[in-house]
């Protein structure tokens, strides 16, 4: 296990998220006060790989400099208020998502099935009428 790849893809696809929140920040705010601007980076936006963060930001840079520079500075800010949460967040839900996984899954497999008895119950029952009617 590579711990340091898969804590540089983490970031990379981190920061891509980000990059899409500072989108939807800003298409938000720029529909409120100039929705032509923001009908065009929606449109950007779906032709455009947003899934690759950089490179949409790269994109964004040919075609709409101040729009970029206003994603980046969101982004930056979003980066900036949530570090100080996000590790313990992330680690405390992986442990109660674990945690609630692993109840399901007990509560699956030691559920009884009681509409279709299994062949267990019913040679146990078997068992115990013959030993009663032995008795009598």
């Amino acid at each position: 296990m590579d711990i340091k790849r898969i804590a540089k893809d983490t970031a990379k696809m981190l920061q891509s998220y980000l990059t899409y929140q500072a989108v939807r920040t800003v298409s938000a705010q720029i529909n409120e006060t100039n929705p032509y601007v923001a009908a065009w980076l929606h449109r950007f936006s779906t032709k455009e790989r947003i899934q690759d963060g950089e490179l949409y930001i790269q994109q964004l840079f040919l075609e709409k400099p101040e729009l970029a520079l206003r994603i980046m500075t969101v982004r930056q800010h979003l980066a900036e208020e949530m570090t100080e949460f996000l590790p313990e967040m992330v680690s405390t839900g992986i442990v109660q998502a674990n945690m609630e996984h692993r109840r399901q899954h007990l509560e699956r497999i030691t559920q009884l099935d009681l509409s279709n008895p299994s062949t267990e119950q019913q040679s146990a029952t078997d068992d115990s009428s013959e030993d009663s009617s032995e008795n009598s």
